[in-house]
């Protein structure tokens, strides 16, 4: 079973984190949302506290989580977090009420006929790296997070110390989670009628580029302003109040300073 933390009360949000964090890069913002959300904060397998069983598919991760949420309740998976939130909907699509795609995109690599993505030789370096010197990996994966965006030494700064909180990830995790970023095309997962989509992106973001959804415009989509691939830490207000906006019955929201 994975490592889960809830806290808060409302509707069901399920947070799921990128690649070679863990849980805990949502805490700020956690505090901030509990108060009208009821939030799992899931560590994916291999990553935090949440121990590796061999889990090497996509659907197997998604899987892995679901078996500790609720069903009918949003998903927001942030970066890989997304890939995972698609794979669990496009694998039981009753169980999910919504996913937001929080700097996230179907498929992460450039294809033909995809263009709005990065070179392969991206993660390739990564995956190149990762089997000499894990920390180091992270650390370069972490700055071009930021890379471009306001506030950047500042949320880097936040990001390498959370990192340190919890466990080192699983080696093992790391490739596997590296693969599906690599491989993965869930385009087709956009497409199901079961669900609804929406798209919360970072404007200087460098790993997924902000054009990518107009490759998809029937999915209602935002953009913050000078963020990069971490919005939720650069610009918690302006993602909390298009949160709300998508999430909650208009009677219900709360106002929010600018952010």
């Amino acid at each position: 079973m994975l490592h889960v933390e809830v806290s808060g009360t409302g509707s069901d949000l399920v947070l799921v984190h990128g690649w070679g964090m863990h849980g805990g890069v949502w805490a700020d913002w956690v505090d901030e949302l509990s108060d009208r959300y009821r939030v799992w904060v899931v560590d994916l397998p291999g990553h935090g506290n949440s121990r590796w069983q061999q889990q090497e598919s996509l659907t197997a991760w998604a899987g892995a989580v679901r078996d500790v949420v609720p069903a009918g309740a949003w998903w927001l998976g942030w970066s890989l977090g997304g890939l995972v939130s698609l794979a669990a909907l496009a694998d039981r699509r009753g169980a999910i009420k919504g996913v937001v795609l929080l700097a996230s995109t179907p498929a992460f690599v450039k294809k033909e006929d995809w263009r709005h993505a990065v070179d392969a030789q991206v993660f390739g370096k990564f995956a190149e790296q990762l089997e000499t010197d894990i920390e180091r990996t992270l650390t370069r994966f972490l700055s071009l997070q930021v890379r471009g965006m306001a506030h950047s030494g500042k949320t880097l700064r936040k990001l390498r110390a959370v990192l340190r909180d919890r466990p080192q990830p699983d080696a093992a995790a790391l490739r596997a989670g590296l693969r599906f970023l690599q491989a993965s095309d869930l385009r087709s997962a956009l497409q199901l009628p079961a669900a609804p989509l929406r798209w919360l992106l970072g404007e200087r973001d460098t790993l997924v580029p902000v054009e990518v959804c107009e490759c998809f415009p029937a999915i209602p989509s935002r953009r913050i302003a000078a963020a990069g691939h971490a919005p939720f830490l650069s610009h918690p207000a302006s993602c909390s109040a298009q949160l709300d906006d998508w999430l909650l019955d208009r009677r219900e929201q709360v106002p929010h300073a600018n952010g």
